[in-house]
């Protein structure tokens, strides 16, 4: 079925627009959501992270736009799975918190928290090219270094440098901005 088929189904509140969608993304959902859990929690739980996604998903039809299906449920995906570790109090490092992109289901408000995913934003938008790839297949895609480099034909060693880099300059933007403390 195509895309925009489901899309109207779901509009009309029509339950097979949603199984379709799950049909076509739960593939997709349960790889986003499984990389960030890893092996973090059994596996009900991490199937009912995934099931949330799609739940978020008939609840907000409005938030569901042609062509952005997908990257709205990897969103989605990534906000549910982080939120989940954090109420299991498994906190993510500072440098992957900072990077959280606020979400459908985020609260509004709090403007210095704003602020700061603003100049992340920012920050990773100014590394090179390159860089700012390998950035963002690492902390939004969840990607492992692994991965990253055979995608991209690097070594493993010029990710992680990359990587570490990348870190510095939002540590840098983050603390002249006074976001952060120096340590």
């Amino acid at each position: 079925m195509r895309e925009e088929i489901i899309l109207q189904k779901i509009y009309a509140g029509d339950p097979a627009g949603l199984e379709a969608l799950m049909e076509r993304y739960i593939p997709y959902v349960s790889a986003v959501v499984w990389n960030i859990l890893r092996n973090s929690m059994p596996l009900e739980d991490g199937e009912e992270v995934v099931s949330d996604v799609f739940l978020a998903a008939w609840r907000q039809p409005s938030a569901l736009r042609p062509g952005s299906v997908k990257s709205w449920l990897g969103a989605v995906a990534r906000n549910k799975a982080k939120n989940r570790l954090r109420r299991m109090d498994r906190t993510l490092p500072l440098e992957e918190d900072a990077l959280d992109i606020p979400g459908p289901d985020d609260p509004p408000g709090d403007l210095e928290r704003a602020e700061e995913r603003r100049l992340v934003r920012q920050a990773v938008d100014s590394l090179p090219g390159q860089d700012r790839e390998i950035f963002l297949r690492h902390y939004y895609y969840t990607q492992t270094v692994q991965e990253i480099s055979l995608c991209m034909r690097l070594n493993e060693s010029t990710v992680k440098t990359k990587l570490r880099r990348g870190r510095m300059k939002l540590k840098e933007i983050l603390t002249r901005e006074g976001f952060l403390r120096e340590a």
